[in-house]
Order: structure tokens, then sequence, then C-alpha cells
């Protein structure tokens, strides 16, 4: 589930950010429309081949959580497998392999995504039982207790087995401080193992709504024939009252913090910093597409970090940088390094430091610039290479605050940012007393 919600993060990254487009139509060309219950269809058309990939996203993901139940929205994902008014436990995905396709499902902070990929003459099975699930969950009790135990299994093979996981979350929790992006996507494992099935039929029935999903699909269907299918089975589902999404805001971050963490299990040890920073929907909104820029001109093979950290004497293995623009709410741009064998976490930090320091006394290059919006646009016309990459850019731009006209006018947004609003974000963003810095050690070092 993590890799799966980190690579949609970084594709998104990768394509979207920025203010709002001028609605003219240049990298996907979608046909968008909403349905008299409030739930808004995008369809990106794709002909090459008689295949569908079909996705509803719900506007609700663990930031949504009451305090003392994460994990919860999480536990509900799991358990949209487990039975519907029709559909036996495990039913719904059996279906849909019985027919040659593909289904699964992810939860992040910001929303929940559940998608099929099936031949385009099957498309209707999976939007009538994606409907049915949205109103007419039945999970049996005698399911819900052996599914909790899953999600705990989950929870220990990925985070509780893993340092840099546990790391992770430890790193998170410094970095907000009244925000719920602070808390673990799979939740704490002790609010975890007390969730019931009332906790998340509770959580269901508040937020599961069409008014409150998207549905995205890519591939080889028409907008005539989406919208007859849609309406026939979306289109009865009744709209409900959703509740805002209200959420605790960060306070003035006013101070650096540093947090060290050592494991035997740890073979490299590693350096992590993070600044808060604007979103594409929250903060500063105008520096989101320079800092998209700004991370590839850092990232790149030949860019400041390598170029700085790793290349010859440098005293990194490794190090890069990365800007999740895609947040509904306040989100970071981050560094991350490993030292070469005999070299110290202190030299590379020190490092990091004069790149950061280089950019905010000097700015970047014309020669940065135009070598990463080379790559940025072509990034953007490779997305529209893979009908599920379609999908969940749209997905995630559309749950987190942005409009289709939004993905559309990326290439131009790109192609518009100057050195000058690159080095504004920048200094903008990289102030100290907005980060954590955190080093991952092995056991003997700490």
């Amino acid at each position: 589930m993590q890799r799966l919600i980190v690579a949609v993060l970084l594709a998104a990254a990768a394509c979207l950010a920025g203010p709002a487009g001028d609605g003219h139509a240049q990298v996907f060309r979608p046909a968008q429309f909403v349905l008299d219950n409030g739930m808004q269809v995008v369809l990106i058309e794709d002909h090459r081949a008689p295949v569908v990939h079909h996705m509803v996203w719900y506007k609700v993901g663990a930031a949504d959580e009451q305090p003392g139940v994460t994990g919860v929205a999480h536990y509900l994902e799991h358990l949209m497998f487990k039975g519907t008014s029709s559909l036996g436990p495990g039913e719904f995905s059996r279906n849909v392999a019985r027919e040659g396709g593909r289904d699964n499902a992810f939860t992040s902070s910001d929303y929940t995504g559940y998608f099929q990929t099936i031949a385009r003459d099957r498309l209707e099975l999976v939007m009538r039982m994606e409907a049915e699930r949205m109103t007419q969950l039945r999970p049996r009790p005698e399911d819900a207790a052996p599914e909790l135990q899953v999600v705990l299994q989950e929870r220990l093979s990925r985070v509780e087995n893993n340092p840099a996981a546990l790391f992770g979350e430890q790193f998170d929790a410094a970095q907000y401080l009244s925000h719920p992006y602070g808390r673990p996507v799979i939740g704490w494992p002790q609010e975890v193992a007390k969730l019931t099935l009332d906790d998340a039929m509770g959580f269901y029935r508040t937020h599961y709504a069409p008014n409150n999903a998207i549905l995205v699909v890519a591939g080889d269907v028409t907008p005539a024939d989406l919208r007859r299918l849609a309406e026939k089975h979306y289109g009865m589902v009744p709209m409900r009252p959703v509740p805002p999404r209200i959420r605790p805001q960060e306070p003035p971050q006013l101070a650096a913090r540093r947090l060290s963490m050592a494991d035997p299990r740890v073979a490299q040890p590693s350096l992590r910093r993070s600044y808060l920073a604007p979103s594409r929907s929250a903060g500063e909104t105008q520096h989101s597409v320079p800092l998209s820029v700004l991370s590839e001109i850092l990232n790149a093979p030949t860019g400041r970090l390598h170029a700085a950290l790793v290349k010859d004497d440098g005293p990194a293995v490794s190090a890069g940088a990365w800007y999740q623009s895609l947040s509904l709410d306040a989100t970071t741009f981050a560094f991350g390094a490993s030292p070469k064998p005999g070299r110290s976490l202190d030299e590379v930090e020190a490092g990091l430091d004069r790149v950061i320091a280089a950019i905010l006394a000097d700015g970047v290059s014309e020669q940065e610039l135009r070598q990463a919006k080379t790559v940025m646009q072509a990034e953007t016309v490779y997305a529209r290479d893979s009908l599920s990459n379609a999908a969940r850019i749209f997905g995630s731009a559309l749950t987190t605050g942005l409009t289709v006209e939004d993905v559309e006018a990326w290439p131009r947004l790109v192609d518009a940012v100057t050195a000058e609003q690159v080095m504004a974000a920048a200094r903008h963003v990289f102030d100290l007393r907005r980060s954590v810095t955190g080093h991952l050690l092995p056991k003997q070092q700490s």
C-alpha cells in the first residue's frame, strides 16, 4: 500500500501543480461531467486497445480520521472487499479476475481509491459492483475481526520490521505539530488494535457518498457511453450530507527540530531533512510550480545534489530531494542522503547545508532551468502512455483541490517559471525554523 501511495504521489508531483489553468486542453484532453447526485466524472479516452482503467476516488483519507481511531480509513478499505448486499466476501475481486481483469485499492492521507483494469466490454460489470458497494457494504462480524488482524500483520511486516518506515513515522510526527499529516496512514498500532466494525462502518456512512466521490475512467470508451453507464449505475445512488473537511492546521513553526534513531537492523546510516512547504492547494500556492522545478534541478543526474554530495570526493553515496505538491494542506520539501563508507552524516549534512545556502544566495542558472523544464515536459508526454497513470494523476489532483483545467495547464505553467520565481520559492521554504533533521543510525553508532 505504501509503495503504491508513494508511486502515485511521485507521478503526480512530476506532472501536476500550479495555479488554475486557462481552460484549454493541452495534455490529456479529458471529457468531464457531473451526475445529478453530485458525483464528478472524468474520462481520458484512449482507443489503442479494448481496455479500460476504472477508478472511484473518495475525498477522504487518514487525515480526516477522528483522534484515537487512526487507521480506520485503511481498515475500511480492507472491509470494502468483504461483501455487499448481493456479493459475498471476496466475490468482487473473484468476478473481476474471472473476466481477466485485476483490481485493488489504496489509502492516503487525503483520499482513498478503488480501481479495476478490465476489458472494455466488462466495464459495466465493475461499475455495477462498485456502485453497489458505495451504498450497500455488508461485511460480516465474523470477517471483520480476522481482517483487522490482516491489517495489523501488514503494519508489522511493512512498518515494524522496517527501521526506515519506523523512522519515517517519528519524523512525520515531528514535522507536523498539530496537523493530522503527522499521523501514519496505517495508524498507530495501539489504536489499530482497538478498531471495531462499528468504527469502520461509521466512517463509511459518514464519508462514502457519490457527492464525495470522483469517477475517473481511462481507456476505450466514448463520453456518450460512459455517461449512459454512469447515470445507470452511479446515478441511482442517492446524495447524502457529507461533513466539511475541517482539519487542525499548523501553528507557526518557530524552532528547528532534530531527532536521532538507532536500530541494529540498519545497515546504512541515512540523513533526512524536510521543510514545511506550501502545496498546490494550501499556503503560498504561487511557489508550487517553482518548487517542482527546483526539485528537478536538485535531482537531475548532473544536478546540484549529485555534483556537491556524490560526485568525486563528495561525502554521500546517494542524495535526493522530493516535493509532494498534491496535498490538500501544507506539505513538505524534503532531502535524503546516505554517507559513503568512512564518511559521516555530519559531513553529509554540512554538504547539504552548503547546497541550500548557495541556492538561497545565488539562485539557479538559466541552463539548469532549461534542462529541468525539458525533462518535466517530457515526463508529461510519457504520462499519456499509461491508462493507470493518467487516471491516477486526475484522481489525486481532483481530490486535493485542483481542477481538470489545472492538470491540462501544466505544460504552460512549467514553461512560464523563471529563475527569480525559483529563488523566491526557495527563500520562502528553506527556513530552518520550519524544518526537521533526522539521523537514522545502526545501533552501535547511537
